[in-house]
C-alpha cells in the first residue's frame, strides 16, 4: 500500500495546469518571441484537456502558440523539462500536440526560424474596397478613395488609450475570391475561442448569414502602417415572420493584451449603430450571453438611449412606457426586455436614493418586475389544488414558503442594484 502511494505522489509530479502551460502570443515584431512581457494564457482549457484542465505526463510543459499580430500565421511548439516515459515503464503521457492539432488549421510552423512574422492583416484592402462599393448605394455624393493614401482612417473609432483603432466590418461577408484569404484568417482567429469562451464552437463560414466585425490596431512600423488583430464578434441573421432579421450576437472576444480599454464596448456600440440603419431588422440579441456580455451590453444600450427623448429625464419619472419600448425597438433595435432594464437604470440614475419615498417607489418598481416569475409559482399551485393530494400538496407548498420567496426577492433586488450601480460607475466615467 505504501509502494502505491508512493508511485501516485511521483506520478503525481507529472501533471501540469494546461492554463498555465499554454502560452499564446501575438507577435508584431521578431524580439516580442523571446519577450515574456507579451505572454498570456488562457482563461479555459477543458474542451481540449478535460475539466480538470490538466495534462499528464510532463514536467515543466510549455505548449507555445503564436501567432503573427496581423494574419495570424502560428507558430507551434511544445516544450517540457521531463517526461514519465524517461523514468516509468508502461506510462503513456497526454498526446498533448495531438489535441492542440485538433484545434489548429494546417500551415502552421514548428520552428521558429521558419515563422515569417508577416504583420498585414491579409484581404485588408480586399475588405475595403469591397466595403466601398456600399457607399455608391447610400450616399448620394459617393466616390471611391485611394485606399494607399495612409491618411485615410476605415470606420474611425477614438478608444481611451495609447493606440488608434480601425474597425473595418463587412456585411454578410461570403467568403470567395472577392474576399481572398478570410476563411484561412478566419479559421486561425476562431482558436482564440476555445481558450477565452467557456462553451465555445467554431462556425460555418460558408452561411451567408453570418456577418463579421473584426478590430485592428493600427500602428507604424519602420515608416509602414500596419494592421495588428485585435478582437472580432460573429453575428448570424435569424429570419423573423414576414419580412424582417434578427441578429444574434453569438461570439464576441477582445483577446486579453486589449482587455479592460474599452474596445468591447465600442466595437458593440458600432454593431448596433450598423444594424439601427437598416429597416429589415427586427432587433439585436444574443446567444446564450456570458454575465460580462449582459454588464457590457446594458453599458453600450444605457449610452445609446440617452439620446431617445422617451428616456428623457421627465419621460423617466413617469414610469416604464410603451413610448419607450416602441422606440427603442425603431431607433436602436431594442427589443422590450432590454427597453425595461435600460430604463431601471436611468430611473435610478434620476432618483435621489437618500429620499426614502423616492428610493421606495423605485424599489417597488423594480421587485414588481421581479417578482415575475414569483406570481407564475402562485398560478401553479392554484392549478395544483385541483389535482394533487394533500399530502404532495403540502410538499409543494412547503417548497413555495412565503417568507423564503420574499428574502429571495430582496436579495434579487440588491443584485440587481449593484449591477445597475456599476453601469453609473462607469457611464460616469466614459
Amino acid at each position: 500500500m505504501a509502494a502505491v502511494n508512493d508511485m501516485e505522489k511521483k506520478l503525481a509530479e507529472y501533471k501540469c495546469d494546461t492554463n498555465e502551460a499554454v502560452c499564446l502570443k501575438l507577435v508584431r515584431f521578431p524580439e516580442d518571441l523571446d519577450d515574456e512581457s507579451t505572454t498570456f494564457h488562457p482563461e479555459y482549457s477543458h474542451q481540449l484537456f478535460g475539466d480538470d484542465e490538466v495534462a499528464f505526463g510532463y514536467k515543466g510543459l510549455q505548449i507555445q502558440l503564436y501567432y503573427s499580430a496581423g494574419n495570424l500565421s502560428s507558430l507551434f511548439k511544445v516544450k517540457y523539462t521531463a517526461r514519465v516515459t524517461d523514468t516509468f515503464d508502461c506510462v503513456e503521457p497526454d498526446d498533448v500536440e495531438g489535441k492542440i492539432r485538433e484545434i489548429i488549421p494546417a500551415g502552421f510552423c514548428c520552428n521558429t526560424d521558419d515563422f515569417i512574422v508577416d504583420t498585414s492583416c491579409p484581404g485588408f484592402r480586399e475588405y475595403h474596397e469591397r466595403l466601398q462599393t456600399f457607399l455608391m448605394w447610400f450616399i448620394e455624393t459617393a466616390s471611391f478613395i485611394d485606399v494607399d493614401d495612409d491618411r485615410w482612417d476605415f470606420f474611425l473609432v477614438t478608444f481611451p488609450c495609447e493606440h488608434r483603432m480601425d474597425l473595418i466590418c463587412s456585411s454578410s461577408f461570403q467568403v470567395d475570391t472577392s474576399c481572398p484569404g478570410f476563411r484561412e484568417y478566419h479559421e486561425r482567429l476562431q482558436t482564440f475561442l476555445m481558450w477565452f469562451i467557456e462553451t465555445a464552437s467554431f462556425i460555418d463560414v460558408d452561411d451567408d448569414r453570418w456577418d463579421f466585425f473584426l478590430v485592428f490596431e493600427k500602428y507604424n512600423k519602420d515608416g509602414e502602417t500596419l494592421y495588428a488583430t485585435v478582437g472580432y464578434m460573429t453575428v448570424y441573421n435569424y429570419y423573423v415572420y414576414p419580412d424582417k432579421t434578427r441578429p444574434r450576437v453569438s461570439q464576441m472576444l477582445i483577446l486579453p493584451p486589449f482587455q479592460g480599454e474599452g474596445h468591447g464596448a465600442q466595437l458593440l456600440e458600432t454593431v448596433h449603430r450598423y444594424y439601427c440603419t437598416s429597416a429589415k431588422v427586427q432587433d439585436i440579441t444574443a446567444e446564450d450571453p456570458s454575465e460580462n456580455y449582459v454588464k457590457l451590453r446594458d453599458f453600450v444600450l444605457v449610452k445609446l438611449c440617452l439620446t431617445l427623448p422617451s428616456f428623457s429625464s421627465e419621460k423617466l419619472s413617469q414610469g416604464f412606457s410603451e413610448e419607450m419600448v416602441s422606440e427603442a425597438r425603431e431607433k436602436l433595435k431594442i427589443n422590450k426586455k432590454h427597453a425595461r432594464r435600460v430604463y431601471e437604470i436611468l430611473r435610478l440614475r434620476n432618483t435621489d436614493m437618500s429620499d426614502e419615498e423616492k428610493a421606495k417607489e423605485f424599489r417597488l418598481e423594480v421587485k414588481k418586475r421581479l417578482y415575475g416569475p414569483y406570481r407564475k409559482n402562485q398560478r401553479e399551485l392554484t392549478k395544483m389544488q385541483k389535482c394533487l393530494r394533500p399530502e404532495e400538496l403540502a410538499s409543494q407548498i412547503s417548497q413555495m414558503d412565503t417568507r423564503l420567496q420574499h428574502e429571495e426577492l430582496e436579495k434579487s433586488y440588491q443584485d440587481v442594484l449593484a449591477e445597475y450601480r456599476r453601469v453609473l460607475e462607469r457611464l460616469a466615467q466614459a
